[in-house]
């Protein structure tokens, strides 16, 4: 198996993209574990770390969600 720090890589990439396609944490853990069979724990883990890195995208980002819930 590849090395854990690679490993991180790959799935902050994979929510990166996620979030490219306008999907919440639950919508990507979800899509992680289903087609990329990443533990939904990783998955979790990874998000609050880039959340803890770029507050101030996660927060706009959320904002932007809880609109797209809303039908706004």
């Amino acid at each position: 198996m590849e090395d854990s720090a690679s490993y991180i890589r790959m799935v902050q990439h994979l929510i990166e993209k996620c979030i490219v396609s306008r999907m919440d944490m639950d919508e990507t853990v979800e899509a992680l574990s289903k087609h990329a069979a990443i533990d939904p724990i990783i998955t979790s883990t990874v998000w609050k770390g880039l959340e803890k890195e770029n507050r101030e995208f996660f927060d706009a980002y959320s904002r932007e969600m809880d609109d797209k819930s809303r039908g706004e």
